[in-house]
């Protein structure tokens, strides 16, 4: 296999997404994400088992050579190929060197979207510092910095499955960085962040909420689970 064309090697992989398109459907994705990418039709599970079909068959790319494919894949016009790129990428995300975390932000920063972002967010950059937390310092604070509300989207959401890991200190400082916040995107994540930490300590998030200045949106969207466990009681 020519890791250098990673072209040549989806190919397979594009032609059963040619013969499985459905115009249909691709014009439904396409208006649900305002107009902004091109697919081909293919709902997710089926679009998953022609990616398993196709590794099972061709292999993952060695790790050194995932980056041009992630590349790739990003120019692509069909968002298909992002998803792609990502569901391989973390295939491979436990093989990865530190480096990596500039294509993260390569791949965030580019064609943005709630889509890839959230993926990118709690998939990937969440497994990867939680392998390489010396980089938490120098990445966190740049992606805050940014006004970029996909990058610090990012950083609210990249701790989302870390449960007792959860660093706490570092949620709460990128929470309060981003008070004042109008972005809808910003208020979700940080609604969505808290209310999957009231799953490992609900008295942490309680006594947050309480004290805090969030917006109606975040507030509403800690307490979600909460408030929902309580009338199931």
């Amino acid at each position: 296999m020519n890791w250098t064309e990673p072209g040549k090697y989806l190919e397979p992989l594009a032609e059963q997404f040619r013969m499985n398109a459905d115009q249909k459907e691709a014009v439904f994705m396409k208006k649900y994400m305002r107009g902004q990418y091109d697919y081909y039709g293919i709902k997710t599970p089926l679009r998953r088992e022609l990616l398993r079909t196709f590794l099972s068959e061709y292999g993952l790319p060695p790790a050194d050579h995932t980056e041009a494919l992630v590349r790739h894949c990003w120019k692509l016009n069909e968002r298909d190929y992002q998803y792609v790129a990502m569901e391989i990428l973390g295939r491979l995300i436990k093989r990865i060197a530190p480096g990596f975390t500039e294509l993260f932000d390569y791949m965030i920063l580019t064609k943005s979207w709630w889509d890839t972002v959230d993926y990118i967010a709690g998939h990937l950059v969440g497994i990867h510092f939680k392998r390489y937390p010396e980089m938490i310092e120098p990445w966190i604070p740049r992606w805050m910095d940014s006004d970029n509300i996909w990058l610090q989207r990012t950083c609210m959401l990249f701790q989302l499955h870390y449960k007792q890991q959860t660093d706490t200190a570092l949620m709460a400082k990128c929470i309060r960085r981003l008070y004042g916040s109008g972005e809808f995107f910003i208020n979700k994540a940080i609604g969505w962040a808290l209310r999957e930490y009231s799953k490992t300590d609900a008295q942490w998030v309680l006594q947050f909420v309480k004290k805090e200045p969030l917006a109606p949106l975040s507030r509403r969207e800690a307490l979600k689970w909460l408030e929902n466990r309580s009338k199931r009681q």
